[in-house]
């Protein structure tokens, strides 16, 4: 009998790594391949020197893993279109800036409401939505939510910013923020997110680099 694979997962450990298992794909900013072992540990406090696999630094640091951000922030906003309706969810956005260097007709930072749903094609929109790295935006077209099609689990080092995981790999012991998806979101690795253990953009105020 053959045997089945692994559920793939991440366990973010208290004041720790997080501990992966069943995941074979990670990968460097530039699409190198790191070699994985079936189970293994990513750092999450940003001071290991053997970036990204964890070396115990989060010890010797005195690393936090308490969230700190407020749950009333944890809301989603709805933007109804023509054609398309746009939802946000603020407090688990990675600010990777995918969505208004893609389309600054319908993303317009610094403006009120800053997301304009009619100012584009719903297709166009539709297409830098599924790119959202941590899954704060989301869609539906004709009624209908958007469903991510299935993917290799895998996760990705954004350049000086977060883990980028993809494919349904389950995080344990924590919750996602509302309309969030399991199957795409972004993870601390600077260790100074407020909303651990997602990633909130703080990497770009500590000067992360790694």
């Amino acid at each position: 009998m053959k045997s089945s694979k692994p559920t793939p997962t991440i366990a973010p450990r208290p004041n720790g790594p997080y501990v992966v298992k069943g995941v074979q794909e990670l990968y460097a900013a530039d699409g190198r391949a790191f070699p994985v072992s079936p189970a293994f540990s990513l750092c999450r406090c940003g001071k290991s020197a053997n970036k990204p696999f964890c070396d115990g630094s989060h010890a010797r640091t005195g690393f936090s893993s308490v969230r700190q951000s407020n749950s009333e922030d944890d809301v989603r906003a709805t933007y109804a279109g023509r054609d398309i309706t746009i939802y946000d969810n603020r407090s688990i956005c990675a600010h990777a800036g995918v969505c208004s260097d893609s389309l600054g007709s319908v993303f317009r930072s610094g403006q009120s409401p800053w997301i304009d749903p009619n100012g584009a094609a719903a297709e166009s929109i539709a297409a830098v939505v599924r790119n959202c790295p941590s899954g704060a935006l989301s869609y539906a077209l004709k009624g209908r939510d958007f469903v991510e099609e299935p993917a290799a689990p895998s996760i990705r080092l954004e350049k000086n910013g977060p883990y980028r995981v993809t494919g349904g790999v389950g995080l344990l012991n924590e919750s996602f923020g509302q309309g969030a998806s399991p199957r795409r979101y972004t993870l601390c690795r600077c260790g100074q997110s407020k909303n651990k253990p997602f990633c909130d953009g703080s990497h770009w105020d500590a000067g992360f680099e790694g």
